[in-house]
């Protein structure tokens, strides 16, 4: 499948994959949608630590790169779990520019050492943030009662439908912590339909720019 670095409208990048006329992000901004869906909406209720998560497509490194740079300066401990069955390509990782535009030259390295590291081991990335990446397809994921949040970031279900099905949704139901919470940035009925099947109190949130709304479930026990 043909692949192509675009620039977003807020100026970050992303990868369009031509085919499908898919994006790792929105057009309307990488990075604006990162911090608008996962960390205000995501993040921004767990003044806890640590906070575990697990990020369903770890992609570009983008969500978990932003998420450290928040707890940064939360000084906030983060186990973050990214999992994904098809890795970015070292080059096309060297072409994201997230560095830059989101003023964090002192963290390039960190950036780097999330892609470097190795593949299902878990690394400090540095005291107070771990990241383990595991290169697995979602409907192998087992995870029983493990995290507090959940950043969906799949492919959209215009093109992978089957990454937004009840039984994937019934994988993320029993990998959060009674309480746990999962933000994505999708506000498709059949969605919604697929988290409550299963279990999740689901809201509608005002969604990132250019998207009118976006979810928000809660595991209530």
């Amino acid at each position: 499948m043909k692949r192509e670095i675009i620039k977003t409208l807020d100026g970050s990048t992303t990868i369009h994959l031509e085919e499908w006329d898919e994006c790792y992000h929105s057009k309307n901004g990488a990075i604006q949608e990162a911090k608008h869906v996962f960390i205000k909406n995501g993040l921004s209720l767990f003044d806890s630590n640590p906070v575990s998560i697990l990020e369903i497509g770890f992609g570009t490194g983008l969500n978990a790169f932003v998420t450290f740079l928040e707890s940064n300066q939360k000084n906030q401990k983060i186990d973050y779990v990214g999992v994904e069955a098809h890795p970015v390509d070292a080059a096309e990782v060297l072409a994201m520019n997230y560095v830059t535009e989101l003023d964090a030259l002192e963290f390039e390295n960190i950036f780097q050492k999330m892609h470097k590291c190795e593949w299902n081991e878990k690394v400090e990335i540095c005291k107070a943030f771990s990241l383990t990446k595991r290169k697995q397809f979602f409907h192998e994921i087992n995870d029983f009662e493990t995290f507090d949040l959940i950043y969906f970031d799949a492919f959209g279900y215009r093109v992978q439908p089957e990454l937004w099905s009840t039984e994937i949704f019934q994988k993320m139901y029993n990998s959060l912590k009674s309480n746990g919470v999962l933000v994505t940035y999708a506000a498709r009925g059949v969605v919604k339909r697929s988290m409550i099947e299963v279990g999740f109190k689901v809201e509608k949130l005002e969604g990132p720019l250019g998207k009118r709304e976006m979810f928000r479930a809660f595991k209530k026990v």
